[in-house]
């Protein structure tokens, strides 16, 4: 039982670290303020002045309307629409056979490719003024899935084809290429966009990207007053999960080492 009690505490504790995220990511929309990209322009200039070009630095909320960036739009991989950031990735789906007295299979699968867009993107606000968007490793929040199939390894007669067949190499199994998983997401011009990220002129554009030293970076399709709400929630739930972890925990613990 004792063994139980320390799964769950373990358990607990990625809860607990993933409810102080939740909690920061939440004070980081509060405090933050939205500022329109007039003013992120003239917080340019007044920067300019008093430090000189390129010293920008201030974290701020921006809302606007995504549309390409400096390089053009993008070609997302497998739907071929055009978008200004793309997600897209395979997974391979097969069976291992063992062979032996009974023989049996065991359905798994791997991912093949795993790609993520980083190119830049502008965000447009009502009046045409842009900011430029560095997304890095952040995907966008509430994106469309834009591709989601399964295609099988068929033969012509409709059989799976058995020369996706590894054969058996002296490990006492072989495995079948059951098919492929392509599955996209992207993220189109035209869509209102909610950043909370590092707003920055080093290279002469206004961009906003991910702040350093542990800031919290969101690109969102939602707007701000629902996305506080959700981490409200979340934050809510994960506190009472462990709280209630804790103490099943202590409670399986010291009754496997009681008995």
């Amino acid at each position: 039982m004792w063994v139980l009690g320390v799964s769950v505490l373990a358990v607990t504790a990625g809860a607990y670290f993933a409810m102080r995220h939740t909690r920061r990511e939440l004070h980081a929309m509060i405090g933050t303020e939205t500022l329109s990209i007039q003013q992120l322009e003239q917080l340019r200039d007044v920067s300019a002045e008093l430090g000189g070009k390129g010293d920008l630095r201030r974290t701020v909320q921006v809302v606007g309307a995504a549309h390409p960036g400096p390089d053009g739009a993008l070609t997302a991989e497998l739907s071929k629409a055009e978008c200004v950031w793309f997600h897209y990735r395979v997974d391979r789906h097969y069976e291992i056979i063992e062979h032996g007295e009974f023989r049996r299979r065991k359905k798994r699968s791997e991912n093949v490719i795993d790609h993520v867009s980083r190119e830049k993107y502008a965000l447009v606000d009502e009046e045409g003024r842009t900011v430029l968007v560095e997304p890095g490793d952040t995907e966008p929040d509430g994106v469309e899935q834009s591709v989601h199939r399964f295609e099988p390894v068929r033969s012509a007669t409709g059989e799976i084809d058995l020369e996706s067949l590894t054969p058996d190499s002296g490990s006492g199994h072989s495995e079948i290429t059951v098919g492929y998983q392509y599955t996209e997401w992207s993220l189109r011009p035209g869509t209102r966009l909610h950043v909370l990220g590092e707003v920055e002129d080093t290279f002469g554009p206004l961009t906003i990207r991910g702040p350093g030293q542990g800031g919290h970076f969101v690109i969102s399709t939602r707007p701000g007053s629902e996305l506080r709400a959700e981490r409200r929630k979340l934050h809510t739930g994960l506190a009472v999960g462990v709280v209630i972890g804790v103490v099943l925990g202590v409670g399986f613990v010291v009754g496997g080492l009681v008995t």
